[in-house]
């Protein structure tokens, strides 16, 4: 009978993205400085800082719409460097506040844009628009309406749909839900990491909503200054004494208290 594989036998998991050494400036002024992290694949990962802390530009840099000025990306073990740039952004789904969608194409067309440019015949496409929009909850009717029609929660659904149309193994989040009230930035939030786990997505989403960290992501990355000060599982991160942490993390504790109190 075969013995049981020791520990040093088992290999470790796939990293979906490896950063080693990262620095970065723009005009001048530094961004990022020697960032290194490593996500395992099907990690859920917050990126979260003061602002300027430099979480967009890293988001960026990883689908190259920024080339760092020292050292290495590689996603999925692949050194980012050496790939075609509109090939890689092909491949990972990115979606940012508000959606960013094409204000005079359709619902449908916006969440087709990646198929259109990998040449999907029509068909495909709309087939692909509409099992997104179910994926999402998204009424059918909507799929001929333009941007401009939408409310901020359906254009935030498109927006998570069209950066999921070629079905990506990375998914990159540059505030998605940050203009929502609180109840639909909530259940997006869930449906998110409910699409995150059916899917085995490896997601990093930069937030400024501690809770979203705290209650969703099993890795939390604080950056400051453009450095990674804290990385670790949420509920350890907010218990570093690092000042940056603290900072973030002093504002919803204050209001969890204040809340508290008013049950009183």
């Amino acid at each position: 009978m075969a013995s049981a594989p020791t520990a040093a036998s088992v290999p470790p998991p796939e990293l979906a993205l490896a950063l080693s050494g990262v620095t970065l400036a723009l005009g001048g002024r530094p961004v990022l400085a020697g960032i290194d992290l490593a996500v395992r694949q099907g990690q859920f990962v917050a990126l979260v800082g003061a602002s300027g802390a430099g979480k967009s530009s890293l988001l960026r840099l990883i689908n190259r719409m920024l080339e760092p000025d020292a050292g290495t990306v590689a996603v999925h073990g692949a050194n980012i460097a050496g790939l075609d740039a509109m090939k890689l952004r092909r491949g990972i789904g990115y979606a940012v506040q508000g959606g960013g969608l094409f204000p005079h194409w359709t619902v449908a067309d916006n969440i087709a844009a990646v198929p259109w440019l990998l040449g999907w015949p029509k068909p495909k496409r709309m087939e692909r628009a509409a099992e997104l929009m179910a994926m999402l909850e998204l009424p059918p009717h909507l799929a001929q309406r333009f941007p401009g029609e939408l409310s901020g929660g359906q254009a935030s659904r498109v927006g998570l749909a069209r950066a999921l149309a070629v079905s990506p193994r990375l998914l990159l989040l540059d505030e998605p839900f940050g203009a929502l009230d609180p109840e639909t930035r909530d259940e997006l939030g869930d449906r998110l990491l409910a699409l995150h786990r059916a899917q085995g997505l490896t997601t990093i989403m930069v937030t400024h909503d501690l809770a979203d960290a705290l209650l969703r992501a099993d890795l939390m990355v604080v950056l400051d200054g453009g450095r990674v000060v804290a990385c670790g599982p949420p509920a350890e991160v907010a218990a570093d004494p690092h000042p940056a942490v603290q900072n973030l993390v002093a504002t919803p504790l204050a209001q969890a208290r204040a809340l508290a109190g008013m049950g009183k």
